[in-house]
């Protein structure tokens, strides 16, 4: 195993507990009982498992239904939509994916969103296509929006203001400035926050960080992607949550023990969970 394939070591255990608010444990190495123990032994106690397409998201509602410490979030992300369109299988997806949030266990509807960064202009009429359905399921089911914007903030936030936000929408893996921030925490969106605002050429991020109100804040990981510093190009995995989180709470100037556990209050209302 080369050095950059080599897991980050366990970082000192939070005394608060928290969440992940977004992870892909399907990715990463290890089984699931494994990534979860090691999450709780730092006091990463709960975990959000997010799909991106028809066999994640069905991989995400059966772990979350076989373990109390997994909530589900579903959906076909942004860059499968064009893929699916021109199958002709987008309507059908889409179905799959609204009786899949139906699902006690499925807990947010995401990731979906608009990705301009990965998908050219002609693909972007089905990626709205697909976003706009999403917002309606996560509306109808009363789930939380988990939403992926890449290179796409106005058109991200023109579009749920056209739609009407569900009542919990969280930007998934906050990628915004300090004034988009400002936007987000007027609509009562949250902003969750995942190892790219330690990344040395992030100031943008952390300023956003710095103005956003602390009640509409999560954590991630997006793991086993966005390692953060110092073990960026790693693989990431949940119980990497508190280098992240003891960053962020630099950034703000804040108690470790009291941001974690406004955080993890947060992740918990976000989407809809007891904590």
């Amino acid at each position: 195993m080369s050095s950059n394939e080599t897991p980050p070591p366990l970082p000192v255990p939070l005394r608060v507990p928290v969440a992940d608010s977004h992870t892909h444990l399907d990715m990463q190495h290890g089984t699931v009982e494994e990534g979860l123990a090691r999450a709780a032994s730092v006091g990463v106690t709960t975990v959000v498992q997010v799909g991106c397409d028809l066999e994640g998201s069905r991989w995400a509602a059966r772990t979350a239904a076989e373990f109390d410490a997994v909530h589900a979030a579903v959906a076909l992300h942004p860059n499968e939509a064009p893929r699916l369109a021109a199958a002709g299988e987008l309507d059908d997806a889409l179905a799959e994916i609204a009786a899949l949030a139906a699902l006690p266990q499925v807990k947010g509807v995401g990731e979906s969103g608009l990705d301009y960064f990965r998908t050219g202009p002609e693909g972007r009429e089905a990626q709205e296509r697909s976003f706009r359905a999403h917002i309606e399921i996560a509306k109808r089911q009363g789930k939380a929006l988990v939403i992926h914007d890449r290179d796409a903030h106005a058109d991200v936030l023109r579009i749920l203001e056209e739609e009407g936000a569900p009542e919990r929408t969280v930007f998934h893996c906050y990628s915004g400035d300090a004034e988009m921030a400002k936007v987000c925490a007027d609509a009562g969106y949250y902003m969750s926050f995942a190892g790219t605002v330690t990344f040395k050429n992030a100031q943008p991020l952390r300023d956003a960080l710095t103005v956003a109100p602390e009640e509409l804040i999560l954590v991630e990981t997006d793991a086993p992607f966005l390692t953060p510093a110092p073990f960026r190009g790693r693989p990431n995995a949940p119980y990497l949550i508190p280098v992240t989180l003891r960053a962020m709470a630099e950034v703000r100037g804040t108690d470790e023990d009291a941001f974690a556990a406004a955080l993890a209050a947060n992740t918990a209302r976000a989407f809809g969970y007891a904590l």
